[in-house]
């Protein structure tokens, strides 16, 4: 009877499996290989051509036509890049598994050998040695192979990232960015776990009952980005819906703002603040927000550490493109040097200092957040990547956390999941969550890549991150965070979501307003503007104002069928967030700041 289990046949299954797995190896190899040439001579879709259609378009913009051929390109070149992206990963994937399964197969092989005495030649003493060494280069070879597919293949993700990538991202405008590491202030961090503890996300932390952050008082003042905590909420009332800006109709004042700046206005009491910065000054302004005078100017120079001159940056993002903040007791600017400073409400600088010059291709955008009496600094650079607290009071660091991520203009959000705060922040490729009292890493989760310039929005334990040539994702965290859904239909690069318990608002740099099931992930219905939108959107009083490039506020029902409310026309271009106050909005477009209200 045949032995189908003899060392003799088991020999011959499993050089079988060996052979089957190195050929299928060496196939997915030159397949990597050919792929990274191919990507290198011709992209599926070139982005020159969408830039094209997209300046004609410009020029053009009643045309539907055209209008319908973008939109084509658009999403054919993020099909594109998908497509190839996944075929990377795949063929990773594929080529690490019968890489596996060879390694196994020889070591198998191997031990049925030694269970067989080897039969050696004569007259050739030298032949074990000799097949000691071609099994040598065999293994040496493939592992070369392998080796140097895996480069291919990280360099066919590279290339597809450059050539999908937009040149002209004007992401700065939107407030989002980072910075490099050589930071002049005292090491006295608190060392960072990063080990994801969810049994500690059920726990509240008696740190932040009473925090400023969740007090009322918070509300009352548009005090920073897209916000209090930066989440594109504004808690007033009575806030126009119309005006004018050629007849002037509830323009109630119009002031020069002295130095060009993208960030947008924040608000605290009668005051309005803002910065401005070139190559030669740095300034922050308050001004009086009932009349629009110039309450006081501050200079902001002399500080150790400041670069002498001034780093390069894209036209469209400047020196001076973060938003500040304000807790009432001071006010805290951070510009595109890396200075950093506080002042006084009065206008008395309280303590300034050097982060160190960003680096990163744009210019830094990252707006700035209080929480209690910590600054909180996103610092994601080329070199550096990080999130930091500053002292409100002394600008000394009081703590610092490292991030495994990529440069970014994103922004941070400080939201009460109703268990605790937490800092959230989006870059390539996670969300991250973390305590804003230690800086201790609460979650992360993979979920966008490429250039991050929007910021995360949450609303009833979701959290929604999105960028362009990516997707957009639904991040579950209640208990153990999760992708609840995605899409990548309507991206943004510029333009924040924003979300209320039932419905997601996702804002396109291209004009089209989208409205989502923010559970279901199902689109509820879609308008297009016909503009560029480089502000965020902001939600208040059940109502979505958003503010397109040529100064058009498009005003619309904060719900799940569309009702456009009024369009009404400032007349001057805009590219900044406004901000909200009770019965007024205040609006940065050109070179001055507008206060809009009922006269």
């Amino acid at each position: 009877m045949k032995d189908n289990n003899s060392p003799i046949n088991s020999i011959k299954l499993w050089k079988s499996i060996a052979t089957i797995a190195a050929v299928f190896s060496c196939v997915i190899c030159i397949l990597i290989v050919a792929n990274y040439f191919q990507i290198s001579k011709k992209v599926p879709v070139d982005v020159k051509i969408i830039n094209t259609l997209v300046e004609r378009l410009n020029q053009n913009p009643t045309d539907d036509a055209l209008r319908a051929e973008v939109r084509e390109f658009d999403l054919l070149a993020r099909k594109a890049y998908f497509t190839n992206q996944w075929q990377i990963r795949t063929g990773g994937y594929l080529l690490l598994i019968s890489v596996i399964i060879l390694i196994i197969a020889l070591q198998i092989l191997e031990s049925y050998k030694k269970k067989i005495p080897a039969v050696i030649p004569k007259g050739d003493e030298k032949y074990l040695m000799s097949q000691q060494k071609a099994r040598m280069w065999i293994y040496s070879g493939g592992a070369f192979i392998v080796l140097l597919s895996l480069l291919f293949a990280y360099l066919s993700h590279q290339k597809m990232e450059e050539k999908f990538n937009p040149s002209d991202k004007n992401i700065a405008i939107e407030n989002n960015v980072k910075t490099d590491k050589n930071i002049s202030v005292t090491d006295n961090v608190k060392p960072v776990d990063s080990a994801n503890s969810y049994a500690d996300r059920t726990a509240t932390l008696e740190a932040t009952k009473g925090s400023l952050f969740r007090s009322s008082e918070m509300k009352k003042h548009f005090s920073s980005f897209r916000g209090p905590g930066g989440n594109g909420v504004a808690y007033c009332k009575n806030v126009p819906t119309r005006w004018d800006g050629a007849s002037k109709k509830n323009i109630l004042w119009k002031t020069a703002i002295p130095v060009k700046g993208f960030n947008s206005p924040i608000l605290w009491g009668d005051n309005v603040f803002l910065s401005g910065a070139n190559a030669t000054k740095q300034q922050v302004y308050c001004f009086n927000r009932n009349n629009g005078k110039l309450i006081w100017t501050v200079d902001v120079k002399g500080i150790k550490g400041s670069p002498a001159k001034a780093p390069i940056v894209t036209d469209d993002t400047g020196l001076a493109a973060p938003s500040l903040c304000s807790d009432g007791k001071g006010v805290y600017a951070i510009f595109g040097t890396g200075d950093i400073i506080a002042i006084d409400m009065s206008g008395k600088t309280l303590w300034s200092k050097n982060l160190g010059v960003p680096d990163n291709h744009y210019g830094h955008a990252s707006s700035l957040y209080v929480y209690d009496d910590k600054l909180i600094v996103q610092y994601d650079q080329k070199k550096s990547q990080e999130i930091l607290a500053l002292s409100t009071l002394t600008g000394e660091k009081v703590w610092r956390t490292d991030r495994n991520v990529k440069v970014s203009w994103s922004s941070p959000i400080i939201v009460n999941t109703g268990s605790r705060d937490e800092i959230m922040l989006l870059s390539d490729p996670i969300a991250a969550s973390y305590d804003p009292n230690t800086g201790k890493e609460l979650w992360n989760i993979e979920c966008v890549n490429g250039e991050i310039g929007t910021s995360l929005c949450y609303a009833n334990g979701l959290v929604f991150a999105l960028n362009e040539y990516a997707k957009l994702v639904a991040i579950d965290i209640k208990g153990k965070p999760k992708i609840l859904w995605e899409d990548n239909e309507y991206l943004s690069d510029v333009p924040s979501p924003v979300a209320t318990d039932k419905y997601l608002f996702v804002v396109t740099s291209y004009g089209v307003v989208v409205c989502y099931d923010a559970r279901a992930g199902k689109i509820l219905w879609k308008n297009d503007f016909g503009g560029n939108i480089y502000a965020s959107p902001i939600i208040v009083e059940n109502k979505l104002y958003v503010i397109d490039r040529k100064g058009v506020m498009h005003i619309m029902k904060a719900g799940g069928t569309f009702e456009l409310i009024s369009e009404p026309k400032l007349g001057e271009e805009s590219v900044c967030t406004p901000a909200f106050a009770d019965g007024r909005i205040y609006i940065r477009a050109g070179n001055n700041l507008y206060c809009i209200g009922e006269k």
